[in-house]
This record gives C-alpha cells, sequence and structure tokens, in this order.
C-alpha cells in the first residue's frame, strides 16, 4: 500500500478551490492578480520546449518565471490582509483561520441528529 505523499499536490481543475478567496478582494485587487497571473503565462511561453518539470525545478528555474511568481504571490497576498506575510508559515495560518471561519457553519455544535432525543 503506498503511503499518501505529504507535498503540496494541484490539478487542473482543483487548485483554487483548495483555498479560501479573501473574503472582498477590490476590483484593482482582483485586476493585479490576474494581470500578474498572465505574466506568469507569458513568462512560460519564454520556454516553448521545456516542459512543466524543467520550468519549476527548484535547481534551474529561469529568473523570469521566479520573478512572475513572486510577482503573483504579492498580489494575492495583497488581497488577503494590507501587509506581506512575514513567512509561510503566517501564510498557512492564516489561510486556515479562514477556512475554519468558513467551515464554522457546517460544523454546528449542540445541535441534536434528526431522530435523538
Amino acid at each position: 500500500m503506498a503511503a499518501i505523499k505529504s507535498d503540496f499536490r494541484y490539478s487542473t481543475s482543483l487548485v483554487y478551490n483548495n483555498y479560501p478567496w479573501p473574503e472582498s478582494p477590490s476590483t484593482k485587487q482582483r485586476a493585479a492578480v490576474e494581470a500578474a497571473a498572465q505574466a506568469v503565462l507569458e513568462a512560460r511561453k519564454k520556454f516553448p520546449d521545456a516542459t512543466l518539470a524543467d520550468l519549476y525545478d527548484p535547481l534551474a528555474m529561469p529568473p523570469a518565471l521566479a520573478k512572475a511568481h513572486n510577482h503573483l504571490d504579492r498580489a494575492v497576498d495583497l488581497c488577503y490582509r494590507p501587509q506581506p506575510f512575514d513567512t509561510d508559515r503566517h501564510r498557512v495560518e492564516h489561510l486556515f483561520a479562514l477556512y475554519e471561519k468558513l467551515t464554522a457553519p457546517l460544523m454546528a455544535t449542540g445541535k441534536k441528529g434528526r431522530g435523538k432525543t
């Protein structure tokens, strides 16, 4: 039996569904994210013969692509709060807090189930 890996996994249909979207990003913030995401796609187009594995090799990622991703990360971070996250841990803690807030109504406590007294 294979163990489930502990690293991050993404798919073309689920990547954005796994994270709670910021509560109220402005039109300007959304536009900044869209522009930065497009810049990532444009940076990737500069390497038409490279696979995603080639492009995202942590030791050989093209600087232009890394820079585009850094801009995208900053644009997304600013949708969540005005100050940048100090660490990835702070970012994840913030996302989990939002997730808990979103799921709290689904986890109603103290209610009796149907047919129970």
